[in-house]
């Protein structure tokens, strides 16, 4: 219990008046990993440990002797992507968990971020999933049409609704909209086929002279050395990064050049949640 006190996961409680009994109590951290918590994180954290994504981590000298484009392919003899297209468990299991963040985040976005959103009339998530981030922006906002932008296999049988609804796609345009929308998907790909998205992104916003723009929820990697657990974090998801899709994360400099060479002319930050930043960018 010791160690769990102090990485922050329980607290110490007085039971008796003479504070000869002590209990514990649960901490803003854990209570994100009780399975009743329509926030819990549980999804996450089982998909950061379990040996899928883990073991990866054990092949950095093979990969770096062989010509596998990842870790992860040296592990398991494929890309992620091309194992998420084959193994549905496998699909299932991360969707879930990337659709657990994207409650979190989301929890937060629209309470504290709802200027970002109004004015809107249509709304195009790109990769997204399962549609927890298009849910929750037409739960929140009736008035916009949401659509979710994904591989077939993501949502095979998903129904929408009378302001959201499913494409199926091999991402081959992205449809006109009022604002696009990315959450963990740039730092999937390298500067090359991040501009190259972006480009499209920017078509689809200023189709028919209209100028809309694109929204993005990423890790924004700070030289922050007074906040050494910030610091750990950002490392960490860079290693993850790196294990299974051989990228990095981004400073907001590189960040801005992948804007510039995209042909956008502006851009602002919001930061939510510590390390990610939700990132407005116009044409």
């Amino acid at each position: 219990m010791r160690i769990l006190i102090h990485y922050g996961y329980f607290a110490p409680k007085n039971t008796s008046e003479n504070d000869q009994e002590e209990a514990y109590v649960l901490t803003e951290p854990s209570r994100l990993l009780l399975k009743d918590n329509p926030l819990s994180m549980t999804p996450f954290l089982l998909a950061m440990v379990d040996t899928m994504l883990t073991t990866p981590c054990n092949y950095l000298t093979t990969w770096f002797q062989n010509e596998d484009l990842t870790p992860f392919g040296s592990a398991h003899g494929k890309t992620i992507w091309h194992y998420g297209g084959h193994e549905l468990k496998f699909a299932n299991f991360f969707s879930e968990a990337m659709a657990s963040d994207a409650r979190l985040v989301m929890n937060v976005v629209v309470d504290k971020c709802k200027g970002v959103f109004e004015g809107l009339e249509s709304f195009v998530d790109v990769g997204g999933g399962t549609g927890t981030v298009a849910k929750a922006i037409a739960d929140t906002f009736p008035n916009i049409k949401c659509t979710v932008f994904d591989l077939p296999h993501v949502f095979a049988d998903f129904q929408g609704s009378k302001n959201l609804k499913y494409v199926r796609v091999h991402f081959e345009a992205i449809p006109p909209a009022d604002a696009v929308f990315m959450k963990w998907i740039l730092h999937d790909w390298n500067e090359e086929e991040c501009v190259k998205l972006l480009k499209q992104c920017k078509e689809a916003i200023t189709i028919n002279d209209k100028k809309g723009k694109v929204i993005i929820i990423d890790l924004m990697m700070e030289n922050r050395k007074e906040n050494e657990k910030s610091t750990k974090t950002q490392l960490f998801f860079e290693m993850v990064m790196m294990v299974l899709v051989k990228r990095k994360e981004r400073t907001e400099k590189e960040w801005a050049k992948l804007f510039l060479d995209a042909g956008f002319n502006d851009y602002m930050i919001t930061p939510i949640l510590g390390l990610r930043a939700l990132i407005e960018v116009y044409p």
